[in-house]
């Protein structure tokens, strides 16, 4: 019997004991961090729903109507590969209950580099964190590698 894959979410962890046991609902993601990689192990699945679920109820995706959203995000991600995570800074929550991680997504359409590197905002509703907000850039539009990069050096628009 071939081992369990590994989570796409670049841990080193099989899946089934990371981000498939929020994905499943089994669980919910401990902290923004967790969150983040479930998402991006979701949009590599193609698990459409949780995206959806773990959206903050103040997104602007969630005044749209959820069949459209699922709809376009389906067909989104299964144009696309999605390699390697990284993980480049996070902060815990705010006062405000606010949490922000930055990472890198190496992302990749018909082997075309589509990667990013993204400043996600995340909040916990009562049942657990969701995604508030994200402003990313391409790597090309850095002044710096990325793997270089932390929240403080993350270029924000001013």
């Amino acid at each position: 019997m071939p081992p369990a894959p590994l989570c796409p979410c670049s841990s080193g962890l099989r899946y089934r004991a990371c981000c498939g046991r929020y994905h499943s609902g089994a669980a919910e993601a401990p902290d923004a961090e967790a969150l983040m990689r479930s998402r991006y192990s979701a949009f590599a699945l193609r698990e459409v729903e949780y995206l959806w679920r773990t959206l903050h109820p103040e997104h602007p995706d969630r005044a749209r109507p959820k069949d459209d959203f699922l709809r376009e995000v389906r067909a989104q991600a299964s144009a696309l590969k999605y390699p390697r995570l990284q993980v480049l800074d996070r902060q815990l929550a705010d006062v405000g209950g606010t949490a922000v991680v930055l990472f890198h997504a190496h992302v990749f359409e018909k082997g075309r580099d589509r990667s990013f590197v993204e400043r996600s905002e995340f909040q916990h509703d009562g049942t657990g964190w969701r995604y508030l907000r994200g402003e990313s850039r391409a790597p090309r539009e850095l002044p710096a590698p990325p793997e270089t990069l932390t929240l403080a050096t993350f270029p924000r628009p001013g």
